[in-house]
């Protein structure tokens, strides 16, 4: 069983790269079980939306 520095490793990772099978599987499984880990998931995903969408609009002004 992953530990949540794994997991958490894996979902950083997960930003940045296609996760292997067996990752993927094993963090599913970890974040299945370990509320505390989720939210690091969600909270990660939302800040690297928020953070694309930021510079999509700085890119969009520098074009005015």
């Amino acid at each position: 069983m992953m530990n949540c520095k794994q997991a958490s490793r894996l979902v950083s990772d997960g930003l940045d790269r296609e996760l292997a099978l067996s990752e993927r599987l094993a963090l599913r499984l970890h974040l299945f079980l370990c509320e505390r880990c989720t939210h690091f998931a969600r909270q990660s995903r939302f800040l690297r939306q928020a953070a694309q969408a930021a510079a999509r609009r700085d890119k969009s002004d520098a074009e005015r």
